[in-house]
Protein backbone atom coordinates (compact mmCIF):
# COMPACT_ATOMS: atom_id res chain seq x y z
CA UNK A 1 0.00 0.00 0.00
CA UNK A 2 1.01 3.53 -0.58
CA UNK A 3 -0.26 5.95 2.08
CA UNK A 4 1.05 9.30 0.35
CA UNK A 5 -2.23 8.26 -2.17
CA UNK A 6 -4.72 7.51 0.74
CA UNK A 7 -8.23 8.52 0.62
CA UNK A 8 -11.51 9.17 2.20
CA UNK A 9 -13.05 8.47 -0.66
CA UNK A 10 -16.69 10.34 -0.26
CA UNK A 11 -16.63 9.73 3.45
CA UNK A 12 -17.57 12.80 5.80
CA UNK A 13 -17.14 13.68 9.31
CA UNK A 14 -21.12 14.21 8.83
CA UNK A 15 -20.57 17.91 10.91
CA UNK A 16 -19.05 20.91 10.06
CA UNK A 17 -16.04 21.72 11.22
CA UNK A 18 -16.47 24.54 14.19
CA UNK A 19 -18.70 21.92 15.55
CA UNK A 20 -15.70 18.93 14.97
CA UNK A 21 -13.37 21.36 16.63
CA UNK A 22 -15.98 22.74 19.31
CA UNK A 23 -16.41 18.54 20.10
CA UNK A 24 -12.68 17.59 20.29
CA UNK A 25 -11.59 20.77 22.74
CA UNK A 26 -14.75 20.90 24.84
CA UNK A 27 -17.42 18.65 24.52
CA UNK A 28 -15.83 15.69 24.27
CA UNK A 29 -12.95 15.85 27.15
CA UNK A 30 -15.77 16.76 29.31
CA UNK A 31 -17.85 13.59 28.71
CA UNK A 32 -14.15 11.58 28.95
CA UNK A 33 -13.60 13.20 32.36
CA UNK A 34 -13.04 11.85 35.47
CA UNK A 35 -13.80 15.05 37.16
CA UNK A 36 -17.83 15.20 35.83
CA UNK A 37 -18.25 11.60 37.18
CA UNK A 38 -22.40 12.64 36.70
CA UNK A 39 -24.42 10.87 34.12
CA UNK A 40 -26.94 13.45 33.54
CA UNK A 41 -24.61 16.21 32.52
CA UNK A 42 -22.38 13.64 30.07
CA UNK A 43 -25.73 12.67 28.39
CA UNK A 44 -26.68 16.43 28.28
CA UNK A 45 -23.61 17.08 26.59
CA UNK A 46 -23.58 14.29 24.56
CA UNK A 47 -27.11 15.32 23.14
CA UNK A 48 -26.02 19.03 22.62
CA UNK A 49 -23.72 17.58 20.00
CA UNK A 50 -26.89 15.89 18.19
CA UNK A 51 -26.58 12.30 20.07
CA UNK A 52 -29.88 10.81 20.63
CA UNK A 53 -30.16 9.17 23.89
CA UNK A 54 -32.75 8.23 25.84
CA UNK A 55 -34.04 7.98 29.82
CA UNK A 56 -31.65 6.39 32.84
CA UNK A 57 -28.29 6.10 30.73
CA UNK A 58 -25.33 5.57 32.83
CA UNK A 59 -21.99 6.59 31.33
CA UNK A 60 -19.22 5.90 33.36
CA UNK A 61 -15.83 7.95 33.41
CA UNK A 62 -13.57 7.53 30.52
CA UNK A 63 -15.81 6.69 27.61
CA UNK A 64 -14.69 8.33 24.34
CA UNK A 65 -17.21 9.25 21.57
CA UNK A 66 -15.69 9.96 18.30
CA UNK A 67 -18.61 11.91 16.35
CA UNK A 68 -21.64 12.17 18.85
CA UNK A 69 -23.91 13.27 16.08
CA UNK A 70 -23.77 9.66 14.64
CA UNK A 71 -24.86 8.06 18.09
CA UNK A 72 -28.08 6.43 19.12
CA UNK A 73 -28.79 5.30 22.48
CA UNK A 74 -31.96 3.54 23.82
CA UNK A 75 -33.46 3.76 27.37
CA UNK A 76 -31.89 2.13 30.93
CA UNK A 77 -28.38 1.81 28.74
CA UNK A 78 -25.07 1.07 30.69
CA UNK A 79 -21.32 2.54 29.17
CA UNK A 80 -18.45 1.81 31.56
CA UNK A 81 -15.50 3.17 31.69
CA UNK A 82 -13.21 3.55 29.20
CA UNK A 83 -15.18 2.53 26.76
CA UNK A 84 -14.18 3.89 23.15
CA UNK A 85 -17.23 4.75 20.58
CA UNK A 86 -15.22 4.80 17.20
CA UNK A 87 -18.05 6.29 15.41
CA UNK A 88 -17.30 7.22 11.89
CA UNK A 89 -20.20 5.07 10.91
CA UNK A 90 -23.40 4.94 13.00
CA UNK A 91 -23.51 3.50 16.17
CA UNK A 92 -27.16 2.46 17.48
CA UNK A 93 -27.68 0.75 21.16
CA UNK A 94 -31.30 -0.38 21.60
CA UNK A 95 -32.43 -0.07 24.96
CA UNK A 96 -31.65 -2.10 28.41
CA UNK A 97 -27.71 -3.09 27.19
CA UNK A 98 -24.47 -3.15 28.88
CA UNK A 99 -21.16 -2.07 27.32
CA UNK A 100 -18.83 -3.11 29.97
CA UNK A 101 -15.29 -1.37 30.88
CA UNK A 102 -12.87 -0.97 28.17
CA UNK A 103 -15.34 -2.14 25.20
CA UNK A 104 -14.22 -0.58 21.71
CA UNK A 105 -16.45 -0.32 18.97
CA UNK A 106 -14.73 0.43 15.84
CA UNK A 107 -16.89 1.27 12.31
CA UNK A 108 -14.09 2.01 10.08
CA UNK A 109 -11.99 -0.69 8.32
CA UNK A 110 -9.79 0.19 4.92
CA UNK A 111 -9.57 -1.61 1.52
CA UNK A 112 -5.93 -3.43 1.74
CA UNK A 113 -6.45 -4.31 -1.53
CA UNK A 114 -6.14 -1.07 -2.78
CA UNK A 115 -3.11 0.73 -3.16
CA UNK A 116 -4.78 3.95 -1.49
CA UNK A 117 -6.07 2.16 1.61
CA UNK A 118 -9.24 3.47 0.95
CA UNK A 119 -11.62 3.96 4.11
CA UNK A 120 -14.78 1.74 4.00
CA UNK A 121 -17.21 2.81 7.27
CA UNK A 122 -19.92 0.84 8.42
CA UNK A 123 -22.59 0.71 10.81
CA UNK A 124 -23.00 -0.92 14.39
CA UNK A 125 -26.41 -2.14 15.60
CA UNK A 126 -26.54 -3.88 19.26
CA UNK A 127 -30.31 -5.12 19.66
CA UNK A 128 -32.04 -4.74 23.22
CA UNK A 129 -30.89 -6.29 26.30
CA UNK A 130 -27.56 -7.64 24.74
CA UNK A 131 -24.23 -7.38 26.74
CA UNK A 132 -20.73 -6.63 25.44
CA UNK A 133 -18.63 -7.57 28.52
CA UNK A 134 -15.39 -5.93 29.48
CA UNK A 135 -12.31 -5.49 27.30
CA UNK A 136 -14.48 -6.75 23.97
CA UNK A 137 -14.58 -5.61 20.48
CA UNK A 138 -17.28 -5.34 17.79
CA UNK A 139 -16.24 -4.73 13.83
CA UNK A 140 -17.74 -2.63 11.40
CA UNK A 141 -21.03 -3.62 10.36
CA UNK A 142 -21.84 -6.05 13.16
CA UNK A 143 -25.41 -6.34 14.48
CA UNK A 144 -25.45 -8.03 18.00
CA UNK A 145 -28.86 -9.77 17.86
CA UNK A 146 -31.65 -9.29 20.96
CA UNK A 147 -30.32 -10.92 24.16
CA UNK A 148 -26.83 -12.07 22.68
CA UNK A 149 -23.58 -11.61 25.20
CA UNK A 150 -20.35 -11.17 24.08
CA UNK A 151 -18.21 -12.76 26.65
CA UNK A 152 -14.80 -11.16 28.47
CA UNK A 153 -12.46 -10.26 25.90
CA UNK A 154 -14.34 -11.25 23.11
CA UNK A 155 -13.99 -9.89 19.38
CA UNK A 156 -16.18 -9.97 16.64
CA UNK A 157 -16.27 -8.96 13.16
CA UNK A 158 -19.28 -11.09 12.11
CA UNK A 159 -22.88 -10.55 13.64
CA UNK A 160 -24.02 -12.21 16.30
CA UNK A 161 -27.30 -14.08 16.72
CA UNK A 162 -29.79 -12.99 18.96
CA UNK A 163 -29.78 -14.92 22.64
CA UNK A 164 -27.03 -16.93 22.50
CA UNK A 165 -23.77 -16.16 24.31
CA UNK A 166 -20.25 -15.64 22.33
CA UNK A 167 -16.36 -15.96 23.45
CA UNK A 168 -13.18 -15.74 22.19
CA UNK A 169 -11.17 -14.23 19.28
CA UNK A 170 -12.89 -14.36 16.81
CA UNK A 171 -16.00 -14.67 19.02
CA UNK A 172 -17.74 -18.25 18.90
CA UNK A 173 -21.17 -19.21 19.89
CA UNK A 174 -21.03 -21.49 23.17
CA UNK A 175 -24.32 -21.87 23.99
CA UNK A 176 -27.85 -20.47 24.06
CA UNK A 177 -28.73 -17.53 26.72
CA UNK A 178 -32.06 -18.50 28.89
CA UNK A 179 -33.51 -16.36 31.10
CA UNK A 180 -34.92 -17.40 34.05
CA UNK A 181 -38.23 -16.88 34.91
CA UNK A 182 -39.59 -14.11 37.50
CA UNK A 183 -40.96 -17.00 39.59
CA UNK A 184 -38.01 -18.80 39.82
CA UNK A 185 -36.18 -15.36 40.59
CA UNK A 186 -38.62 -14.95 43.69
CA UNK A 187 -38.62 -18.70 44.75
CA UNK A 188 -35.28 -18.32 45.37
CA UNK A 189 -35.29 -15.37 47.29
CA UNK A 190 -37.94 -16.43 49.36
CA UNK A 191 -35.27 -19.65 50.25
CA UNK A 192 -32.88 -16.89 51.63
Amino acid sequence: MHLDKYTLGSYTPGAPYWKQLLWYFLGSPLVESNWLPISILKVWILRCFGAKIGQKVRIKPGVRVKFPWRLTVGDCVWIGEDTWIDNLATVEIESHVCISQGVYLCTGNHDWSLPNFKLIPSPIYIEESSWIAAKSVIGPGVTVGRGAVLTLGGVTGRSLEPMVIYAGNPAQPIKKRKYKQAEDMLRISAKD
